[in-house]
This record gives structure tokens, sequence and C-alpha cells, in this order.
């Protein structure tokens, strides 16, 4: 793989003031200086350009002119993938960057796969496999938060600490591993018990970084908040209030809301993915009904429930029967029109605990802060703190690390005891392997595709 240089657009697609083809490898500078024709005295082409400088000129295919670039020239080992780099600054626009991407690929290049320039900066060993995957995160980040997140991933604070773990059970396998094979030397009682310390502590470890993977997961993809009522609850005024934009229409006709709508709206520096449903009621009208439908499977996937209910009405049947149908949910009862007179009366829950109330007016938007303020301390109890953003841990880590505690605490039972030592290494094995998974000291072929897979072609 790496005796080809690849190349790809490396911003998005569309209309713009600039956009950056990117070429890495060994032939980076050659395929580059086939189509690129210098301008002005102080510009050279990029294979006589010192490194990380900048070169003015223009991309020809052949007599024809493509356009007017800026060229940089990155050489070996300095650049994100460790191997010779051009990054070519065009005009934006679909036609600009897709004809220079065609020159450069008629000159050598091969178009590069998903992810790649990530992957070949992992396999050369410029970042191990929890940064690649914050690279990923850092473009997908929604909110402040998740951004800072990511950046502490692509820092290196997650794996200095899982280097540790990793490097505490190789020392202790290591320890095992002598021992076997020398079955003369019994293990004293102090070594032992050093032993178990220290796998005691790794395990007490993994339960610290097991415990942030609910945040984790939250900063990377969200909550999903369903926002569900009767029609003319005023559900998509809600939804355009907690957007701070007319992103639904608003209508006093009933049943205006025939799909379902989805908007992530950042609150409190979390990203919450808002679906606006369709009113839940009967229906004959089938545009209608889909739209019910939807909305229905919609709740099945939502994490959390905003049922809107009109404070100016009398509890209808149907709301007892929603009320009831959604108790065993996540859920916030959003009181809304409070501007108008008061007619809604609550039913005391039976044996449950009373499901969190927020009054609101999604005409005025009086109560909204409030009801943002709730929304946090239902998806992210207690503070947000700068330590735990350092560490929390995707779903494939919190597998690792499940795996990997699951393997060390059959090694410390296996070894207090006083099983056979090979069965305690095999355990320890297991164990680090599955602790490397996360940095990438142990993988495999199918893990880095499905990893880099998700990423998009320029990274």
């Amino acid at each position: 793989m790496f005796d080809e240089t690849i190349a790809a657009i490396a911003t998005p697609l569309g209309e713009g003031g600039l956009a950056v083809i990117r070429l890495s490898g060994e032939n980076a500078f050659g395929i580059a200086d086939k189509c690129f024709l210098p301008v002005g005295k102080s510009s050279s082409k990029p294979s006589a350009a010192p490194t990380h400088t900048i070169q003015f000129g223009k991309i020809v295919r052949g007599e024809t002119v493509i356009d007017e670039v800026l060229l940089a020239v990155l050489r070996a080992p300095r650049t994100f993938t460790r191997e010779d780099t051009v990054e070519i600054s065009c005009h934006g626009g679909l036609l600009p960057a897709k004809l220079v991407l065609d020159t450069v690929l008629k000159n050598g290049a091969r178009l590069a796969e998903p992810g790649e320039f990530t992957k070949r900066a992992f396999l050369n060993g410029r970042i191990d496999l929890a940064q690649a995957e914050a690279v990923a995160d850092l473009i997908h980040s929604r909110t402040e938060l998740a951004l800072i997140a990511a950046n502490e991933q692509l820092a290196g604070k997650l794996s200095q600490r899982v280097n540790k773990l990793r490097d505490d059970l190789m020392h202790t396998l290591a320890h095992v591993e002598a021992h076997i094979d020398f079955p003369d030397e019994d293990i004293t009682p102090d070594t032992k018990a050093g032993l178990l310390r220290r796998l005691e502590d790794g395990i007490v470890f993994m339960d610290e970084l097991l415990r942030t993977a609910d945040e984790g997961q939250i900063l990377r993809r969200g909550i999903r908040a369903a926002i569900i009522g009767r029609p003319n609850a005023g559900k998509s005024s809600l939804l355009n209030q907690l957007l701070g934009r007319d992103r639904a229409i608003v209508s006093p006709i009933a049943g205006t809301t025939r799909d379902t709508i989805e908007e992530t709206a950042n609150i409190r520096g979390l990203p919450i993915v808002f679906i606006d449903t369709a009113g839940l009621r009967e229906s004959r009208d089938e545009i209608e009904i889909e739209g019910i439908r939807r909305s229905r499977e919609s709740l099945a996937q939502a994490e959390l429930i905003l049922h809107v209910l009109d404070a100016s009405e009398p509890l209808t049947d149907a709301d007892k029967n929603y009320l009831a149908e959604f108790s065993e949910k996540k859920r916030i009862l959003v009181l809304n029109k409070t501007d108008l007179p008061s007619k809604l009366v609550l039913p005391t829950p039976a044996g449950d605990p009373r499901p969190a109330i927020c009054n609101v007016c999604s005409l005025s938007g009086q109560g909204i802060e409030a009801l943002k303020d709730t929304l946090k301390s239902m998806v992210w109890a207690g503070e947000i703190r700068a330590e735990m953003l350092q560490v929390a841990i995707s779903s494939r880590h919190q597998d690792a690390l499940s795996r990997a505690r699951i393997a060390t605490r059959e090694a410390a039972d296996a070894l207090r005891a006083d099983a056979t030592l090979e069965l305690v290494a095999m355990d320890l094995r297991i164990g680090a392997n599955a602790v490397g998974e996360i940095v990438g000291k142990t993988t495999t072929e199918d893990l880095l595709d499905t990893i880099f897979s998700s990423f998009c072609i320029g990274k």
C-alpha cells in the first residue's frame, strides 16, 4: 500500500473560496512536478522546493491551464502521514477541485480510500489508534465540549493512561511467565501479594474508564429526544424555541406536522437530537397515519421524551393514555401555553416518582432556559469536569475494556486460588491484548477497515 501515492479532495464539495487537494506517498513530488507550473522567480517545482514552503503557480494538463494555485511542499517525516505530502489550494467549486484531482490522478496518483491518510498516519507510527479515532470525532463534533474531548484524545491523554495500564499488565505477565520458565522457584507470599495488588489496581482503573462510556457516547453522537403530544399542543413551536430558529411550520390547524423532523441543538454544551413528531391521535388521513407511524418508530429509538401538554385545556382521555403509555420512559412533561389561564390538572402517579415538569410558553420563549437546564441535568448528572473530557471513551473502547476487565479479574482470582500459572498467564495475555486494541498495539486488518471506513475520503 505504501508504494502507492494517494490523492483526494480534503475540503467539502461545493462552492467556496478555496478547495484543497492532498497527495501523500513516496512519489507525491514527482506527480506534482508533472502538473505544476511555477510562476515567478521565487517559485520552484515541488521536488526542488524546501520543505514546509508554499509555491505559487498553475496546474496544467498539457497546454491547458486548469487553475491558479498555491502548492504546499511537506517533506517526510514532518507531515501528518510521515510521508512526502503535497497540498494544492485551488479555487473552490466542484469543477476546479475535480479537474485538479483528475489531473494528479492521470499523472500517477491513486484515489484515496475513506480515512486512508489517517490510516497511514497510524501505520507509520505518527498517531495511535485512539488518536486516529479522535480525528474523526474532531471533524464530527457538534458542540464545544465534544470538540474539547476530541482534542484531548488527539493529544494522547487517553492513550497515555491506556498504555500505562497495558504496561502494568504486561509487566505482571512477564513476572508470571518467568515463574513458569523456572518452576522450581515458587512465588513468595510477598511477591504474590504485590502482583494481586497491581491487578486489583488495574481493575479499579478500568472501572473508572468504563464509567466515562455513557458521557463519551453522549458527546460523540448526542441524545435523541422525541417531542410528543396531541395535535396543536405546541410541539413545533417548542422545537423552534429550542433551536433558536424557525425550523418547523407552526399552524393553528391540527395535524400540520405530517412527518418527523430531526435537528441537533447545543443544549448547555451537549448535542441533543430533537425529533418533532406528528401529533398522536386517531386519524383517517393516510398521510397523517404514516406520520404517526413514523412518530411511533422515533419514540422507540428515543432515549428521552418531551411530552408536550396544553396547559390551557383540561386533560383529555388521550392525554391520560399517553401519560400512562410512556411512564416507563425517561421523560419531561412540558406544560405549554402558560401565558393562558391554566385548566390542566395532572393526575398523581401511582407508585412511580413524579416526572420532571417544566412550564413554558413556546410562543414567547418563557421557561425555555429552565427547560434546557432540566434537559442537561437529565442527560448528564453532575458537573462536566475537564478531567472527564480527557478520557471519555467510545463504545469500541468500552467493549475492549470490558473484555480486559473480565480477563484481569479471572487472572487475579486464579492467582489468588493458586491455580496453574499457565491459566493466569493466558488470562493476562487476553487482558493485555484487549487493552492494546484501544491504541492499536494489538489489532486486525478487519478492525482497521471498520474504523477507517467511517472517515471521509480526504481525511
